[in-house]
């Protein structure tokens, strides 16, 4: 038996198959580049970029409940790994500001960071948590995850402290994870319209690490522990170490060399 499909869902499928359009990015051969390099501590890696562009000739048409037409940017990703200069510590990743194509892309915002290269040293059974991450948006737009919490003016250098966070969850079930905790959230969000250099530094602390473990009976005024370099212990509501207290227990170890 052939099913009746209501007209406004025929006409919606009409208008979106009509246009009949090449979305593949195609980069122009003189077209500027944007190039991204990180300064690796051997410790860690880079993970895969995630790069987004986006259109605002084709368009991303979608329909609310009550029949609505709402029109977006397109946007188009593509994954890169970065690769190493030579026998150095430098990783690169050279991308074109203009995607071409029918659709004619423009790069909109990468997304990037680097990770544990082998969590194993912190102990058995513990798997990579978060942190270390950078997102750079070179248009008006937000990224998939939010809007900047930076603005800067020309090329863009990072250069951030990260210590080593060793956290055992008990609540659910248990996991050990190893994090790179540094100053503000797990990725930090930089818009940057006229860079056509981005270079990130993550420096890495290796001999100051944080421990924490959470509750392992839910009850209020149950806290998550954290031990901070140097023995202090603090349970004071706090969802990630104190930034701050790290960096002083640091700065006056080396101080008192």
């Amino acid at each position: 038996m052939i099913k009746k499909i209501p007209i406004a869902i025929v006409t919606m499928l009409i208008s979106l198959s009509g246009c009949a359009k090449d979305y593949s990015l195609a980069p122009p051969a003189d077209s500027e580049k944007v190039t991204v390099t990180v300064k690796l501590p051997k410790e860690l890696k880079t993970e895969t970029m995630w790069v987004m562009y986006r259109s605002a000739t084709c368009k991303r048409i979608s329909y609310g409940a009550s029949g609505q037409r709402t029109e977006r940017d397109g946007h188009n990703s593509v994954y890169k790994e970065f690769e190493r200069q030579g026998r150095s510590d430098i990783y690169q990743v050279e991308l074109p500001k203009d995607g071409g194509g029918a659709c004619q892309w423009h790069l909109a915002n990468v997304t990037f960071g680097v990770a544990y290269a082998d969590p194993a040293r912190f102990g058995e059974n513990i798997i990579p948590g978060g942190g270390g991450g950078v997102v750079v948006i070179f248009d008006h737009n937000n990224s998939p995850r939010g809007g900047a919490d930076f603005k800067v003016d020309g090329d863009l250098t990072i250069q951030k402290d990260y210590y080593p966070w060793v956290d055992e969850e008990f609540l659910g079930p248990y996991r050990k994870t190893v994090s790179l905790t540094g100053e503000g959230k797990i990725y930090l969000s930089y818009q940057a319209l006229q860079a056509r250099r981005v270079h990130f530094e993550p420096v890495l602390h290796l001999d100051f690490v944080v421990y924490s473990a959470g509750p392992k009976i839910k009850r209020k005024g149950n806290h998550t522990i954290f031990t901070y370099p140097g023995g202090s212990v603090v349970a004071d509501g706090r969802a990630k170490p104190d930034f701050i207290k790290l960096q002083a227990i640091r700065l006056a170890a080396e101080n008192n060399k």
